[in-house]
């Protein structure tokens, strides 16, 4: 059990809103994600679960309220498609958990909102990947993410993050950091600088693309990195995806490409040997290949015609999104030191240019699988 957070009586209080029966045994730091505060919390008792409890971070999610109700929609959606067309092995959805006062949140004092979501029992994460067996099972996971979703229209969801995923109003905001911006211009920031400089002209593709009406809108998860694939302890099959905050009407391509982008990098986002970083077609071959076992019930030729064009656009725009954030003085993602964001955005940027290396092997690869 590790040491508890400064604020742990104040959790303890958070999380026991959110507890059906039993009380809060332990509020404990959870995960490993860059914009939520997210925790374990153990019920005592044997009988009970524990759950998650997280405080919405409302500088990302500013209408924390609209996050709560897609989450409520869709959810509710999956379990009800799973109950009457249940899947031929085990795949669960998170469960809002309701407060004392049948609420989906609950809003502190100081303005923080906190949810709870049900924990998916006897699962892991993991933050690489490890073979081309578990890229198959993480593709799959996002495949069946998708087609489970894929009846429930976009309508009914609120867009609860304008502009997400949409590269080209990134490259915009980008553009208006570096004008107002006194960079340090060191060798890694030059090279981030010509980097953005040289692939500007075609950041517009999808977006193109779903304009002209070859890609339709659908819903999407908006983060579909390894670690919200959960997976069984017993079997080793993926079970669940969670971190389920920026499921939004948008292109399922950015999915592809998000999941692509974190799968395929054996050397990992944080690391400080970034141009060591590549791009592993093997564990790409694998995501595909689950990744279509399912999808291709839904997929259209267009979005075949688009799968390289989304893998290569969504490392870019990562790393595109974390030059900016650092050029600006890191005031949207979490950091550990001041040049954490620089070093992200190299690895993302040294990941798209093995995927652009690779681009003819990839797209043969596409083909192949159709």
């Amino acid at each position: 059990m590790s040491d508890p957070p400064t604020h742990y009586p104040s959790l303890i209080a958070v999380a026991e809103r959110f507890a059906s029966g039993g009380a809060i045994a332990a509020v404990e730091a959870f995960g490993s994600g860059n914009i939520n505060d997210t925790f374990l919390a153990t019920v005592e008792g044997t009988s009970h679960l524990p759950f998650v409890l997280q405080r919405i971070n409302t500088r990302v999610f500013r209408r924390p309220q609209l996050v709560m109700k897609n989450m409520s929609i869709f959810t509710r959606h999956v379990r009800d498609r799973l109950q009457h067309s249940p899947l031929s092995r085990r795949w669960e959805v998170p469960r809002v958990l309701l407060t004392t006062e049948e609420r989906d949140h609950w809003v502190e004092a100081d303005g923080s909102v906190w949810r709870a979501i049900s924990f998916i029992d006897g699962s892991e994460s993991f933050d690489a990947m490890h073979d081309v067996d578990h890229a198959t099972e993480v593709g799959y996971a996002l495949g069946t993410f998708h087609n489970l979703i894929s009846d429930l229209s976009p309508a009914q969801l609120a867009d609860t993050l304008e502009g997400f995923h949409i590269t080209p109003l990134y490259l915009q905001h980008y553009d208006r950091v570096v004008a107002k911006t006194a960079v340090n211009l060191s060798p890694e920031v030059r090279y981030g600088l010509e980097f953005v400089r040289d692939r500007a002209s075609w950041c517009a593709v999808l977006e193109t693309a779903k304009t002209q009406g070859k890609l339709p809108l659908r819903l999407m998860h908006g983060d579909p990195k390894v670690n919200n694939v959960m997976f069984d302890r017993a079997t080793g099959k993926a079970v669940s995806m969670i971190d389920l905050d920026t499921v939004k009407p948008g292109l399922v391509h950015y999915d592809i490409g998000d999941c692509l982008r974190s799968g395929c990098n054996p050397i990992g986002e944080e690391t400080e040997q970034w141009e060591t970083v590549y791009f592993e077609p093997d564990l790409c071959e694998g995501i595909l290949r689950g990744y279509l076992s399912v999808a291709q019930d839904f997929l259209t030729d267009s979005d075949y015609d688009y799968l390289f064009d989304a893998i290569r656009l969504i490392a870019f725009e990562l790393g595109l999104r974390f030059f900016t954030d650092y050029l600006a003085g890191n005031v949207y993602f979490k950091v550990k030191h001041p040049d954490h964001n620089l070093l992200r955005a190299l690895v993302q940027f040294q990941l798209t240019q093995s995927i652009e290396f690779q681009e003819t092997a990839i797209r043969a690869l596409i083909q192949d699988l159709r």
